[in-house]
């Protein structure tokens, strides 16, 4: 692989990982910030979509969208158990995608089955399978120190 590729892969990397550490600052830092807005507007497969924000479920959602979102930011910037945050960010855009779809559009006229959470489900994947976090991440430099012998990460770092 190509310096430039390494480099194109490390940017997309990071800018995924940017948007959802600032999803996550935005969430934390704002008081009145609930899932439950977004959740209660979903079209299809509302009935799936509004029991996360049920009186006694809404208080979890919220904490592992906050946290979760958080998680996934700072793995993805700094290339650490990405294949663990990578699968999990994907499956997360593939929700988000769902919750605005109103088959066949998603969210409003403009966009016809296809939108940016597929886009970035899609990079997400290519990401996890080219194993971005190996290049100038966390996961490439425990890989290449002995701290790799621990079994204990092993799993992680695959």
């Amino acid at each position: 692989m190509t310096q430039v590729q390494k480099f194109l892969i490390l940017s997309l990397r990071i800018a995924i990982g940017w948007i959802f550490l600032y999803a996550a600052y935005q969430q934390i830092t704002d008081p009145d910030w609930s899932a439950a807005a977004f959740l209660g507007q979903t079209r299809t497969a509302h009935d799936f979509f509004t029991w996360f924000a049920a009186p006694s479920q809404v208080l979890i959602t919220d904490f592992l969208v906050k946290w979760g979102h958080l998680f996934i930011g700072l793995s993805l910037i700094f290339g650490f158990m990405m294949g663990l945050s990578g699968s999990l960010a994907a499956v997360l855009m593939f929700a988000y995608y769902l919750g605005h779809l109103d088959f066949p559009f998603v969210e409003d006229q403009s966009n016809f089955l296809v939108d940016f959470h597929l886009i970035y489900v899609g990079i997400l994947c290519y990401l996890i399978a080219a194993r971005a976090s190996y290049f100038y991440g966390l996961d490439g430099l425990m890989q290449r120190s002995s701290f790799n012998q621990s079994t204990v990460l092993r799993w992680a770092l695959e």
